[in-house]
């Protein structure tokens, strides 16, 4: 509408919505010194009209429109013309309350989250980076995200975790609360915190045994291999499964597997430190075993670049779920999954007489710090034994035919 039309001020939403561009830049009143200009071009901005402590008039830019909706510019002029009657500057306090809601903006414990994040980030692997960042976002940020975390009780925080107890999300509860833990922590050595407010609060938080670790006994091994080569659903998954039996890689490391990543000649795997959870290359050698599965898992998907390729999406690799799906289907939930196939061969080979040294590089173990530096390849040739003689003795007690007696097998 032409600004000769306006009926009543301050002017409606409609009205200032609907105000048509001139020639030459022009200011409407609105009311009480607030005034709303219009550029040629259609851009529309608030504009306040004050008088300095000198007696002279002067304007002040209170933000474009529609992004500033006319009630919050009139809030805006109130704030200002209150400043003026108190002889503040208007300019002045302006940019007090800018400041002031920016260090506000700030300290919200998303922003504190997010800084935590970016310290954070170079150390994670791909997946731990996915899960950590993921469970903030859906459980944290939407109670805390544009709170001020100095303002945050621990009552609240125990209110919060427990609601995720009675979810039954236990685990990812942990998850969550170890991170906010840590973010704090961020706040507190670099001064902006002094207390932790989820000190303490694991002690009255439920705790479970990590389910990824589950695993059958000894005795009952022998019908979880003769469960899982019978595995009708999926041929894949079903292969994927020996894969993890005969490796003792870590469900991660296997799913994300991509085909140029494997050395069949040579009998070698070779992982890059990207999908490692301690960001460090690792080689595993292959049994005879592993390679002729592999070879029929090439059949299945060799055409496409990873291992285990989505249903939906060949692009990105099979759900995090998938083999703990599988074992639930053979009716093992609970008691075994993929992650706890890793256990099983720590404790079948030691037991067996091979070198701790020797299993710890097979399972990518290491300590931190300079005990800890790692040779990718590390006693490649003692574990290639290892590995094969293990592939052997899963075969053997698949068919229930493992001759009693020593094992020993130091190398």
């Amino acid at each position: 509408m032409k600004r000769s039309g306006i009926k009543r001020r301050p002017l409606a939403d409609t009205t200032l919505a609907g105000l048509e561009p001139e020639s030459t830049p022009y200011r409407e009143l609105d009311g009480n010194g607030l005034y709303i200009r219009v550029k040629p071009n259609g851009q529309k901005s608030w504009n306040f009209r004050y008088k300095k402590p000198d007696g002279k008039w002067s304007w002040l830019g209170l933000g474009s429109y529609p992004e500033v909706s006319g009630s919050a510019a009139r809030q805006k002029a109130a704030e200002l013309r209150a400043d003026a009657a108190d002889g503040k500057s208007p300019l002045a306090t302006k940019h007090a309350r800018k400041a002031s809601e920016l260090d506000a903006a700030n300290s919200t414990f998303e922003a504190l989250a997010r800084e935590w994040i970016e310290v954070r980030l170079p150390g994670w692997a791909e997946n731990t980076a996915k899960r950590t960042v993921g469970a903030l976002e859906l459980h944290a940020f939407p109670v805390f995200g544009k709170r001020l975390y100095t303002e945050i009780l621990p009552i609240e925080w125990m209110e919060f975790f427990k609601g995720m107890e009675q979810k039954g999300i236990i685990e990812q509860m942990g998850r969550v609360r170890r991170s906010c833990k840590e973010i704090y922590d961020l706040a507190r050595v670099t001064g902006r915190a002094v207390h932790n407010p989820l000190d303490g609060l694991s002690r009255f938080l439920q705790t479970k045994a990590a389910e990824n670790y589950a695993h059958v006994s000894a005795k009952e091994l022998p019908a979880l291999l003769r469960a899982v080569a019978a595995y009708p659903h999926a041929h894949d998954v079903r292969l994927g499964l020996r894969l993890l039996m005969l490796t003792g890689v870590r469900p991660s490391e296997l799913r994300e597997a991509r085909w140029e990543e494997f050395d069949r000649d040579a009998g070698l795997w070779h992982i890059p430190a990207d999908r490692m959870k301690k960001r460090r290359p690792h080689t595993v050698p292959l049994s005879r075993q592993v390679l002729e599965t592999l070879k029929q898992l090439h059949t299945l998907t060799g055409a496409y670049p990873l291992l285990f390729p989505g249903r939906n999406d060949r692009t990105q690799p099979r759900s995090n779920m998938v083999f703990n799906m599988a074992l639930r289907r053979m009716g093992y939930e609970g008691r075994q999954t993929g992650h706890g196939f890793r256990h099983i061969a720590s404790t079948t080979l030691r037991e067996h007489g091979f070198a701790k040294e020797h299993v710890e590089a097979q399972l990518s173990h290491a300590e931190d710090g300079v005990a800890g530096v790692y040779n990718k390849a590390i006693y490649i040739e003692q574990r290639r034994t290892m590995m094969q003689w293990y592939a052997d003795y899963l075969d053997e007690l698949e068919l229930d035919n493992v001759v009693k007696g020593s094992f020993g097998k130091a190398v």
